[in-house]
């Protein structure tokens, strides 16, 4: 398989907590030049000739910055950053294209591309744009990794305890609770600290913080 990587900064093992810069693009001159651009700033970057050759390697707990090319054989770039966003991948991305007109534009950034370059590119401007969504794929990595821990702890919950945590994120204090779910305030008490001892939550108004932060429906 055709699939380069760079090497002019140190081994991988050096920089394990470094974000890498995946680059799909069936054009290897363009993909080889940007690859090594990009590892003259010190960036590791991983190089794809096609959509289904980076599915098969690219490692999805990984942080990493994408960079797509519009048009692709096979699968497109528009229709790889939608299987990415199937898999709740939250990489940003990016597309360099040779091909690119509004309408693709429009798309790309809808489905939430992060910037969208027309080829050739101004090296400047890419190696910038690039470091700053390195940090942002530390971020949105650290997110997806806290909100799935978060979901795994509302696994535990049994159904009435759902029943009162959905009614403390409206707002209800124990009495209303009490009322509506025809029980005692002692018994929703008893709820409510089930509810933080099993999620591991400060409080139960931390706890809402966190659903809402993380969108995330109980």
């Amino acid at each position: 398989m055709a699939l380069h990587h760079a090497d002019l900064t140190p081994g991988r093992e050096v920089l394990e907590d470094t974000p890498v810069v995946h680059i799909v693009d069936d054009d290897e001159g363009v993909r080889n030049s940007l690859a090594y651009l990009l590892q003259s700033v010190g960036i590791v970057a991983l190089t794809y000739p096609d959509a289904p050759s980076f599915l098969g390697e690219f490692d999805e707990e990984e942080p990493a910055v994408v960079i797509l090319e519009l048009r692709m054989r096979g699968l497109s770039g528009l229709l790889l950053q939608e299987q990415l966003l199937e898999r709740d991948y939250p990489a940003p991305v990016l597309f360099c294209s040779g091909h690119g007109n509004v309408p693709s534009a429009v798309r790309a950034m809808r489905a939430g591309a992060v910037g969208f370059f027309e080829k050739p590119y101004e090296p400047q401007t890419m190696v910038e744009t690039v470091q700053a969504q390195l940090s942002a794929a530390r971020d949105a990595f650290a997110a997806r990794s806290a909100r799935r821990e978060l979901s795994a702890r509302l696994h535990g919950l049994t159904p009435r305890e759902r029943d009162v945590l959905r009614l403390v994120m409206d707002g209800l204090s124990s009495q209303q609770i009490a009322t509506r779910l025809s029980a005692s305030v002692k018994t929703v008490d008893v709820h409510r600290t089930r509810i933080r001892a099993k999620t591991s939550a400060e409080s139960l108004g931390r706890l809402v913080r966190d659903l809402y932060l993380h969108r995330l429906t109980v």
